[in-house]
């Protein structure tokens, strides 16, 4: 199996003023999210990922997700530009991480483009115009990504912040997914498993080798999940 590396970045003191859409805000534990971090790189680690963990950096309070400012394919990555004006400054500090693995292309304005928005399965990228990512930002995606193969595919997303707020993929044949917040039709000819129907969060999940990581807060979507084969570990998020 080929050596993974998980990119991950330790919370910000500042993350209690984080960005917010869809959500009130409610006090945050900063111990606590610390804790549930070192927790996540481990299960990462298990999962047979090495894990490269970059300094936490106090001017960013989102930047604990690497996951939104960049891209990552087989043949480069592509550094994003975030929707919301407080993370733009995300990518430069990633950038030099990143670019010790792949070299890299940056989207530029009038494009807004975060990774949460982008769902790769295979050689097709699956992309959600949201409140954090415009048509520009699919436009200049697809103009980056097409010489090298890939198909990108816009879907239509309502009630929440991100496409993998509302699905992921948990191979190239199945996609799991909380259907009032998705347009299902873009995925036609994949095997859809809708989560429990109290469990809306439970979509966002991540696969490591054969491993599906998924929150610990959502049992019965655990459950189904383990009945389709899969091995699942729960993580305290």
């Amino acid at each position: 199996m080929a050596p993974l590396t998980a990119l991950t970045r330790a919370p910000a003191a500042t993350l209690p003023d984080c960005e917010l859409t869809y959500l009130d805000r409610t006090p945050i534990d900063l111990a606590l999210a610390r804790r549930q971090h070192v927790t996540y790189c481990a299960a990462l680690h298990q999962a047979g990922a090495r894990v490269v963990t970059l300094p936490a950096d106090d001017r960013f309070p989102d930047s604990v997700f690497v996951e939104d400012t960049a891209i990552i394919l087989d043949e480069i990555a592509v550094l994003t530009r975030p929707g919301a004006a407080s993370r733009q400054g995300e990518v430069d500090l990633i950038a030099p991480a990143i670019a010790v693995y792949r070299p890299t292309v940056r989207l530029q304005p009038p494009a807004t483009l975060e990774g949460g928005d982008v769902m790769r399965v295979g050689r097709t990228l699956f992309v959600s115009p949201s409140r954090r990512s415009n048509v520009a930002g699919i436009a200049a995606l697809r103009s980056v990504v097409t010489p090298y193969g890939y198909t990108v595919v816009s879907v239509s997303l309502r009630d929440c912040l991100h496409l993998k707020t509302a699905c992921t993929a948990l191979d190239a044949e199945t996609v799991l997914l909380y259907p009032a917040w998705v347009d299902a039709a873009p995925f036609a000819g994949y095997r859809l498993i809708p989560v429990a129907p109290d469990e809306p969060l439970a979509a966002n999940t991540l696969r490591v080798h054969d491993t599906v990581l998924m929150s610990a807060a959502f049992p019965r979507t655990q459950d189904i999940v383990r009945g389709l084969g899969y091995s699942v570990v729960a993580v305290d998020t």
